[in-house]
């Protein structure tokens, strides 16, 4: 197992998580693509069957990562709530609980374009809101994969996946960081989120992840 993977990227040491985020060494800070809270609620809202516990378990796994490696602050790249359904009694106690297990934590969300439609994080849960881009360091963190004029973007929203070709008609799709010159992309950290597949093109370097470790395929 492989549960981190260091890179250098803009003279800058970057960690790629197994568990589908980008620890930052050096700012001591854990970025998050696409948490999408509250999105099987607002299914279930909807009148959807889809599956119960995952607000519990992506928090869980937030948990985890926080424990193994040592931050003062969690940046959100966008997507926090899922929808303005989202906001149920149970998924806001879910968040405040879980926050007041961190009130030490520094906590920024990107705005991304279901934040715009769920709107803010309720205020208890003392998460900063800005718009995009955040700059910091030799990084523009931002929510869409736009191109910013003079720094390198780390951004969401297109849940990346590459396919691996094993024999014959087999193949495995799994989520991935797209490292590319100007641009790179993080995978959506949600467990309930759909994925879009990215080609060798779409990338310089293409790093997936699965079974608990990150390796490099292109």
């Amino acid at each position: 197992m492989n549960p981190y993977l260091p890179i250098e990227l803009e003279q800058t040491e970057l960690w790629l998580l197994a568990d589908k985020a980008v620890y930052w060494p050096g700012e001591r800070a854990l970025l998050i693509a696409d948490i999408h809270f509250g999105k099987a609620a607002a299914y279930r809202r909807l009148g959807q069957p889809v599956p119960q516990g995952t607000t519990q378990a992506n928090l869980q796994r937030l948990d985890a990562l926080l424990a193994q490696y040592p931050s003062r602050r969690l940046i959100f790249l966008g997507d926090f709530l899922h929808a303005p359904e989202s906001r149920t009694p149970a998924t806001h106690a879910q968040l405040l609980a879980w926050r007041q297990r961190h009130p030490w934590l520094e906590i920024t969300l990107i705005r991304g374009n279901h934040d715009r439609r769920a709107g803010d994080p309720p205020m208890e849960l003392d998460i900063g809101v800005v718009p995009e881009p955040l700059l910091l360091g030799p990084f523009a963190l931002q929510h869409e994969p736009e191109p910013h004029p003079s720094h390198h973007v780390l951004a969401g929203h297109l849940h990346p996946a590459f396919r691996l070709q094993g024999r014959g008609r087999q193949s495995l799709r799994l989520p991935c960081f797209c490292i590319g010159e100007r641009i790179s992309l993080l995978p959506a950290f949600g467990a309930f989120t759909g994925m879009l597949e990215v080609g060798a093109e779409d990338a310089q370097r293409i790093y997936v992840v699965g079974e608990d470790s990150v390796w490099r395929v292109r």
